[in-house]
């Protein structure tokens, strides 16, 4: 099979995460005998430093001819005082919005060799914590108008949150989809106590949920939500809610998994089109020093395999490779172990040799 995917390393410690992805991308080409054209573009603050924008319209257009995306990560404090509408993370808001990439798919697990590295105790721990977080992408206040201005001589912002019921709709038919293939049940995340936007997301919700009558579902208020994730996480299975719930639960679910750097994302349209990332950010910290972890990066690639392009056995290949590599006992630095009596058990090794690991085990 022959696939053409636009590859984005972005700012900071995207471009050693995304070479290491690129090394098991190579593998899989070599070990199933398929062709994937690259073709690599700009994006975030290294384009706002080569073009003076985010995103090009040349660029964005090589993004929505191809087969799918892989993206490193943007942003920085180089570009904090750009002008708003400029920032690098502009960029990715309008990719998402141009690509029409509505869906975006965070599975959460905390794997049994991981859990000493989860901030959760060991007695939660100890059930399967293993579900996947819905979020909206294209809707809501991210995308609503943004706006200063000065009434009676104070300052006041303003933020609109707008959600139109064919968005709730089709974003609802993804989570329910997907909790019925994985025999999993469906919480619906929203604040339907104050917000009007939540009614009618709750109203939708419910009434989609009669024609699946073999989901199990329940409505949860957000403020819980964020509680459950960390009290009681092995109840949920898929967790769907609008575009500002969904990232910040989303992080916060991800850290229970031992490290932020572990932990990929799907964004998805309507086709088999997608963008594939990490969901961490770009650790400008770090950058340069081979210390960030690739794992995230590389089962994003591994996402890409299920949901673009149909790749089952591959996309299992790459899971397979990574989590033998943990198994095995290599660590990067931030899921090393932090107590003296057992990091004799585990070998520590840097972005570049971990994704090393990985091709080697495939």
């Amino acid at each position: 099979m022959e696939k053409n995917i636009v590859v984005i390393k972005g700012d900071g410690v995207g471009p050693e995460i995304v070479d290491k992805a690129i090394d098991v991308l190579n593998k899989i080409a070599e070990k199933y005998s398929h062709k994937f054209n690259l073709e690599y573009v700009d994006m975030g603050g290294c384009s706002i430093d080569k073009y003076g924008v985010p995103l090009t319209d040349e660029n964005l257009e090589k993004c929505i001819k191809s087969d799918s995306v892989l993206l490193g990560s943007v942003g920085g404090p180089k570009w904090d005082k750009v002008a708003p509408e400029n920032r690098p993370e502009r960029g990715l808001l309008k990719l998402r919005k141009e690509m029409k990439l509505y869906a975006n798919i965070r599975p959460i697990k905390i794997l049994k060799s991981l859990e000493y590295a989860s901030p959760l105790k060991e007695s939660i721990c100890k059930d399967v914590i293993d579900f996947v977080i819905v979020r909206e992408l294209t809707g809501g206040v991210y995308f609503g108008e943004h706006k200063f201005e000065v009434v009676n001589g104070v300052r006041q912002a303003t933020d609109l949150m707008v959600y139109k019921e064919d968005e709730i709709l089709r974003i609802g038919k993804v989570a329910f989809d997907l909790a019925r293939n994985l025999k999993k049940p469906l919480t619906s995340v929203d604040k339907a106590n104050v917000l009007h936007t939540s009614k009618l997301w709750r109203e939708i919700m419910n009434t989609l949920s009669k024609e699946y009558s073999d989901v199990q579902y329940n409505d949860m208020y957000v403020d819980n939500a964020a509680m459950q994730i960390t009290a009681n996480p092995s109840q949920f299975g898929v967790i769907v809610t609008e575009n500002m719930f969904g990232d910040i639960l989303s992080d916060e679910a991800s850290i229970i998994s031992g490290s932020i750097g572990m932990a990929p994302s799907a964004s998805l349209s309507d086709g088999s089109i997608g963008m594939y990332e990490p969901i961490h950010g770009s650790a400008p910290d770090i950058a340069g020093k081979d210390l960030a972890n690739p794992i995230g990066t590389i089962l994003s690639l591994a996402m890409m395999f299920r949901y673009s392009f149909g790749m089952f056995n591959e996309a299992e290949a790459i899971e397979d490779a990574v989590y033998k590599a943990i198994d095995e006992g290599y660590r990067t630095a931030d899921i090393m172990p932090k107590h003296n009596m057992m990091t004799y058990l585990y070998k520590q090794v840097r972005c570049s040799e971990m994704g090393d690991i990985i091709v080697s085990n495939i």
